[in-house]
C-alpha cells in the first residue's frame, strides 16, 4: 500500500490541508483517524468540514458516538472510541458509509470488520507542540486518484 506523508507545522495547516482533501470528496467517501488523543483528530475533521460548506462548530462526538453536519454533501463523524468493549452493537454502519454523505471514523481500528474495503486511512502522529505528521493511505483506487491529485498540486 502506498503512503503519503504531510508535515502540519500549525493546526491551521492541519485545517487547510483536511479543508483541499474535502474538496475533492463525494458522497459515499470514507476516512478512517487514527491518533492519539490530541493529536488533531478532530482538527483534521474540521478543515474537512468547512471543505464541504458546513458552517457549524465541529466538535469530537465521544459521548455521543455519532454527530451529523449538513453542507455541500453531509459529512458523519463517529468517534467509535467507546465501542471498544461492545463492538457488535448495531449503529448502521452500512447506511452511513453507503450513504450521501461523507464518513470520517476517529479509532476505526476497534471497528476494522465493519469498514468498507476502500477507504483513505490516514495517522496524526505528535511530531513536537504543534507539529504533525499525517500520513494517508489510500486504499482501493478512487481514492489513489485522490492521493495523487492531492499532493500533485
Amino acid at each position: 500500500m502506498e503512503k503519503y506523508e504531510f508535515i502540519s507545522n500549525t493546526p491551521e495547516a492541519t485545517e487547510n490541508f483536511s479543508y483541499r482533501l474535502a474538496e475533492r470528496l463525494r458522497s459515499g467517501d470514507v476516512i478512517t483517524l487514527e491518533g492519539d488523543l490530541g493529536a488533531g483528530k478532530t482538527t483534521f475533521t474540521k478543515g474537512l468540514a468547512k471543505g464541504l460548506g458546513i458552517t457549524r462548530t465541529v466538535n469530537s462526538p465521544t459521548f455521543t458516538i455519532i454527530k451529523e453536519y449538513h453542507g455541500r454533501i453531509p459529512l458523519y463523524h463517529m468517534d467509535v472510541y467507546r465501542l471498544e468493549h461492545s463492538s457488535d452493537e448495531d449503529l448502521g454502519f452500512d447506511e452511513y458509509f453507503e450513504g450521501d454523505g461523507v464518513t470520517v471514523v476517529e479509532w476505526a481500528h476497534l471497528i476494522e470488520d465493519r469498514l468498507p474495503k476502500d477507504r483513505f486511512t490516514i495517522r496524526i502522529e505528535h511530531q513536537g507542540d504543534t507539529k504533525r505528521k499525517i500520513t494517508v493511505m489510500p486504499i482501493g483506487e478512487r481514492y489513489q486518484h485522490l492521493c495523487e491529485e492531492l499532493f500533485g498540486e
